[in-house]
């Protein structure tokens, strides 16, 4: 997903239960580009160096998810050309009041021309820890 929408970043959700975290991907639009070109000063970067999921496609992957016995458990979206890192704007984001998954871990994937994309995962202890990260390794499949 990440790779298909550059020079974007791409964005989604993942569910799961109690047994497997992250189950299931839920892909959602960015809509940060046509936000900016609407309103600039309200939406001052475009997709390229953020991104806000479009809210029927969050709505309906959280409805799908919890018809299925899962949850939300994580936002995922990707960085083009820059590293792993939880930006200020991404914790801002994060603890937005209006932010509909505020308890949920945060997976940034750092796209570049290498050959695989590297994961990190931001995630807090209690809502009123600070994020901390940790790399995320490739598991094998069983």
């Amino acid at each position: 997903h990440a790779r298909e929408t550059q020079p974007e970043e791409c964005c989604g959700l993942i569910t799961g239960d109690d047994e497997h975290r992250f189950r299931s991907v839920y892909r959602c639009r960015n809509e940060m580009t046509r936000l900016n070109g609407g309103d600039p000063e309200r939406y001052p970067r475009d997709g390229t160096k953020a991104f806000h999921m479009n809210e029927t496609d969050y709505l309906k992957a959280s409805q799908d998810a919890e018809t299925r016995g899962e949850s939300v458990t994580a936002v995922y979206h990707s960085h083009v050309d820059a590293g792993v890192y939880f930006s200020e704007m991404d914790q801002e984001f994060a603890e937005h009041e209006l932010f509909p998954f505020p308890h949920v871990a945060h997976i940034v994937i750092a796209v570049d021309e290498g050959p695989m994309p590297i994961c990190g995962v931001f995630e807090r202890s209690t809502p009123d820890d600070p994020f901390t990260g940790r790399k995320l390794e490739a598991q094998p499949t069983e």
